[in-house]
């Protein structure tokens, strides 16, 4: 909320400083050098020619820039100089100019130190540049990153993968005329006697395999 209150000061101070200046700088551009040189002579100034040119452009230029609050803290050095000449060199012959002209110098003062605002093109400008610079940092540490990474592990993959994670097989080759069709398992008993001739008559069997008749075994 504070900080609110003051972007709107700073806003109304600017409007308000900036579009004095301005006014008086048009005012001398409407009046002509020669008019304004004329000026400048009775309040006493050296060169009343050069006092007219310079205090227009400063306070036409200044004035436009602190109302859209640009360069503010340079402008209002700029524009406190020139007030501060004009009271110590020309100083106006009229009480309520030359109050004008102290108060003008004092704003233009205060907002150089303040500064424009939230409310201002420098604002504005600020904050794209900071954004800008944050987007390059970010970019370049992670460049940064990246290249001491494939430093220190120059065959590492460009993208880490899950050490957890099995490689994945490759398919074996299949032979010409190989048959790949699934087939059914024969039995355990199958598998075993698949080598063994058919039993005859009066053959038995002995632990799984054919004992041929008249023969005994050791352990019989």
């Amino acid at each position: 909320m504070k900080q609110a209150l003051r972007d709107v000061a700073a806003l109304v101070a600017r409007l308000g400083v900036g579009g004095i200046f301005f006014a008086n700088g048009w005012a001398k551009l409407e009046d002509g050098l020669k008019i304004t040189g004329a000026r400048f002579l009775e309040q006493g100034a050296p060169a009343p020619g050069a006092w007219a040119t310079v205090t227009m452009l400063a306070e036409l230029i200044g004035g436009a820039l602190l109302i859209a609050g640009l360069a503010v803290s340079v402008t209002g050095l700029v524009l406190f100089a020139e007030a501060l000449a004009v009271f110590l060199v020309a100083p106006p012959l009229n009480p309520i100019s030359l109050n004008e002209l102290i108060l003008l110098a004092a704003a233009s003062l205060l907002l150089a130190v303040v500064g424009a605002g939230r409310v201002s093109v420098d604002h504005m400008v600020v904050i794209r540049r900071r954004e800008t610079q944050a987007a390059d940092e970010f970019a370049a540490d992670a460049e940064a990153d990246r290249v001491i990474s494939a430093l220190k592990d120059p065959d590492a993959p460009a993208e880490k993968k899950d050490p957890d994670t099995p490689p994945p097989q490759k398919p074996r080759p299949q032979a010409a005329g190989e048959d790949t069709a699934p087939h059914p398992r024969p039995p355990t008993a199958e598998l075993e006697r698949a080598d063994e001739p058919p039993l005859a008559e009066g053959d038995t069997l002995v632990a799984g395999r054919k004992k041929p008749r008249g023969r005994r075994t050791p352990a019989e």
